[in-house]
């Protein structure tokens, strides 16, 4: 006996025979039903679950950093200070700067950001759509998203605050684990945005810089400067003669290349644990931690105590900041060759 030729409809309902057509049609409604039914369920699930991974995690509270007081100055030194505070530079000396640049120092995104908005199509330029490489100048007009946007020029000093970074906290804006940031324990920045120069880890505690200069934060942070970041180490376990030698002559290879040490030395300890001090010249991502395991010893605590030409205060706290005043701030300037306001600057 021959098989009997299913119509499409047949074939999309499930139907064996034509007979069954009705049968077939209360069950293929159930069907229906109860598709939409698991639909439902799902696409709540779904919302649900959405709404659980946007909100994994609170955001954390924590207290504000409490700032370091510290004596005034003699009268001279304010003197000064005031001086350069409220010395500008004139406008029209400054140079064009790359877009995205001045962007993200006005404080509307970050670099990274406004180089997608660009690429976008959302910025303009006097009335044009921008490019990628274009640059501004502080008499031309820019909207973003078809708002203008008051560009912030570097026409005084920047300002610059040293934090205590404790364990536990990151430096980062935005964690969908809602740890809590150095941002959140931060004064926050009235005219601009605080940048950190260089990070440190979850699990790292030390020196800290923040600046509102991009420039700054280059000059420190940027692997052609080998700017010297000094760590303070506990080991558990200890460096023979031999293994800190190596470390400072010819340096150990890492997964991401060689590590070199500039200076190291023992700093005592008890018991099976020891304390270093170490130098590096470079800013890989757990570089330190990273030596140590070469040997086979466990880094159990590391506190950056320098970088480049500033060093951990002694009365700074752990989870407390210290802004520079001015003086201190035109120091840091000149050390990384960058103008005080009112000098003329070299076009880039």
């Amino acid at each position: 006996m021959s098989k009997k030729t299913l119509s499409k409809r047949e074939i999309r309902d499930g139907v064996s025979s034509k007979k069954n057509a009705s049968q077939s049609r209360l069950l293929g409604s159930k069907r229906t039903k109860s598709v939409a039914k698991k639909n439902l369920h799902q696409t709540a699930a779904n919302s649900v679950s959405e709404q659980i991974s946007t909100n994994a995690l609170p955001k954390q509270r924590t207290s504000k950093a409490k700032k370091l007081v510290v004596r005034q100055p003699n009268q001279k030194i304010q003197n000064h200070a005031r001086f350069l505070k409220e010395k500008r530079t004139d406008l029209s000396r400054i140079a064009p700067e790359r877009l995205q640049k001045i962007l993200a120092a006005s404080g509307v995104g970050s670099r990274r950001e406004m180089e997608q908005w660009i690429g976008n199509g959302w910025v303009s330029i006097n009335g044009r759509v921008a490019q990628l490489g274009d640059k501004v100048s502080p008499d031309d007009q820019v909207l973003v998203k078809g708002s203008p946007v008051k560009l912030k020029w570097a026409d005084r000093l920047p300002r610059i605050i040293l934090y205590y970074k404790q364990e536990g906290e990151i430096v980062s804006r935005d964690d969908p684990q809602g740890r809590v940031s150095i941002f959140d324990r931060l004064p926050q920045a009235a005219s601009s945005r605080w940048v950190a120069i260089g990070r440190l880890d979850i699990n790292t505690s030390g020196l800290l810089i923040l600046t509102t200069s991009g420039e700054l934060v280059q000059r420190f942070a940027h692997p052609s400067f080998e700017v010297e970041r000094e760590y303070a180490v506990r080991v558990l376990g200890e460096l023979s003669t031999e293994q800190m030698k190596m470390l400072t002559q010819n340096g150990v290879m890492l997964d991401d290349g060689l590590a070199k040490v500039e200076r190291i030395f023992e700093q005592g300890g008890e018991g099976s644990n020891h304390w270093y001090n170490l130098v590096i010249k470079e800013g890989r991502n757990r570089e330190v931690r990273r030596i140590f395991e070469h040997f086979g010893l466990t880094v159990s605590r590391l506190v950056r105590v320098g970088f480049g030409p500033i060093g951990l205060p002694n009365r700074l706290k752990r989870g407390q900041f210290y802004e520079l005043n001015p003086a201190e701030v035109a120091n840091v300037m000149k050390w990384a060759g960058l103008g005080l306001p009112g000098e003329r600057r070299r076009r880039s």
